[in-house]
């Protein structure tokens, strides 16, 4: 049986409407794909709790929780993903890749463009399909 893995991903969107994308490194699962930055949940801890801790830990900047935008479980070969994506709002610094190859800030319509992780896919379509 495959383990169930339980990750969260922050969307965060600039004042000029365009969200953070975070490409995965070679060093990493599913190495050179994009996604919303973010991971593991740890034991006993909220959607808030482990998204603000891993985007301190990943990208040395503040967000705050804002709400669950998209919960979604994907199958990978070697085990399943549970992803929730939810938005935050940047509150101080400006993220940094510590851990990806590269962030970029694209505008919702552009999005499609790149090559995302299969778990990130139905988060994106919602992001395009949502009117601002």
């Amino acid at each position: 049986m495959k383990k169930l893995i339980k990750v969260v991903g922050a969307i965060i969107e600039n004042e000029n409407h365009e969200i953070l994308c975070a490409l995965r490194s070679p060093n990493m699962n599913m190495p050179n794909l994009w996604e919303f930055p973010g991971g593991k949940l740890e034991n006993g801890e909220s959607f808030k709790e482990a998204i603000e801790r891993e985007i301190r830990e990943e990208l040395d900047c503040g967000v705050e929780f804002l709400e669950v935008f998209n919960d979604t479980t994907h199958e990978y070969d070697p085990f399943i993903v549970n992803l929730i994506t939810v938005k935050c709002k940047l509150l101080s610094g400006t993220p940094k890749a510590l851990e990806h190859s590269k962030l970029i800030w694209l505008k919702r319509d552009n999005l499609i463009s790149l090559r995302w992780a299969p778990a990130d896919i139905p988060a994106v379509d919602q992001l395009i399909a949502e009117k601002i």
